[in-house]
This record gives C-alpha cells, sequence and structure tokens, in this order.
C-alpha cells in the first residue's frame, strides 16, 4: 500500500471522527447523564445565604433536603465572592456534620452545641443551660454592671450619662435596618464603646 502524506491525514481524521461518534453515542457509558438516586444533590432545595465567619459577607448557596443542611457550596451570582469561598467558608458544613475518619460517612458533629453553656466562677466545668436562662442571666448581668458603673454627671457636672463598663462589638451579617436598632438599643444603655465586625 503506497502511503502518502495525505492519506495518512486522511486516514488518522476518520479515525479520529469514528472515535469521537463512539464516544457520543448511547453505546459509550463516557457522557451518560442518567439521573442516579446516589447523586448528592438529588431533590434539594438550594437556599442563599451569608457566610458566618468574617465581615467579608461572602454569598453561599445552601442545599437542604426534608429540613436538613446537604450541602455548602459558594453562590457565583453573589457579587462579594462570585462562587469563590475561603477556607474558613469552605468548611462550614462542618458546623454540623463532619466526615468519620474510620467509616468515611458523615455524622453529625458530635463536637457541636446544640444549647448554652455557661462556665461558673472558679469552676472548671461548663454547664449546660436554657435559652431562658441564659437570656435572664444575661439581662441581670448587664443590670447590674449599668447600675454599678452609670455614670450621670462628669467631674465638671454636666450631664452625661454614659456606661464606660460595656463595649458592643456588632457583627457583620446584619442589615442596615438590625444595625440600627441595635445601635439604638446600645446608645440607650448609656454604651459609647461601641463598634462593629464589618469595619476590622
Amino acid at each position: 500500500m503506497d502511503l502518502t502524506r495525505r492519506s495518512f491525514f486522511k486516514a488518522s481524521a476518520l479515525a479520529l471522527a469514528g472515535s469521537m461518534a463512539y464516544e457520543l453515542s448511547s453505546a459509550s457509558e463516557a457522557f451518560a447523564m442518567d439521573a442516579d438516586d446516589s447523586w448528592k444533590l438529588v431533590n434539594t432545595e438550594e437556599y442563599t445565604n451569608i457566610c458566618c465567619y468574617c465581615s467579608g459577607g461572602c454569598g453561599v448557596i445552601c442545599s437542604v433536603r426534608d429540613g436538613e443542611l446537604i450541602n455548602i457550596e459558594g453562590d457565583p451570582d453573589h457579587v462579594i465572592n462570585e462562587g469563590g469561598l475561603c477556607p474558613k467558608g469552605a468548611t462550614m458544613f462542618q458546623l454540623i456534620k463532619v466526615v468519620d475518619d474510620k467509616t468515611g460517612e458523615i455524622i453529625p458533629n458530635p463536637n457541636r452545641v446544640y444549647n448554652p453553656m455557661v462556665r461558673r466562677p472558679y469552676s472548671t466545668e461548663w454547664e449546660e443551660i436554657t435559652w431562658e436562662e441564659a437570656i435572664d442571666e444575661i439581662c441581670r448581668h448587664v443590670k447590674d454592671t449599668r447600675d454599678q458603673y452609670f455614670i450621670e454627671k462628669d467631674e465638671d457636672g454636666k450631664t452625661v450619662n454614659r456606661l464606660e463598663a460595656i463595649g458592643h462589638l456588632g457583627g457583620s451579617q446584619q442589615n442596615s435596618e438590625e444595625e440600627y436598632l441595635i445601635l439604638k438599643f446600645m446608645r440607650s444603655l448609656g454604651l459609647v464603646a461601641v463598634d462593629n465586625q464589618a469595619r476590622v
């Protein structure tokens, strides 16, 4: 057989076209896209949210099935992160579930705390309390501190109505209206040391 350069290219192109036609046909499993019940995100609902870790406010997509969080990933439509997540944001899922080292299965995070915990003075152990008890104790501490350290007038006799013994650091995930109400509440207590994580 006399093989010329032209016939070699023709044969190579024909072989490549035949190979591609087979791979793209239904006979090949290379591109099979049949629905698989074992896929991670089958039958999930997606909700957009904000990452909880820093003041960046990156957008995330939370995939939920039957009220249970299945997956978290960056939101490609979000103006800040455009789908990317930092290492902390990428591990947000581990707040709820972790991969078991021995079995490789996803299990509830054994270190997650679901209720308020308090460590009493001089104690080395954490004690679990109810949400009502936690709110009552926080309110009592704020009230006692305000009653003890509230400054009504300064050294010159000017009315200042301030409280320097408590400071407030706001979060970065509240919207403007929530931050407005929080600031009003803190100012009503007399706080002057008010800052926000989003500024840092």
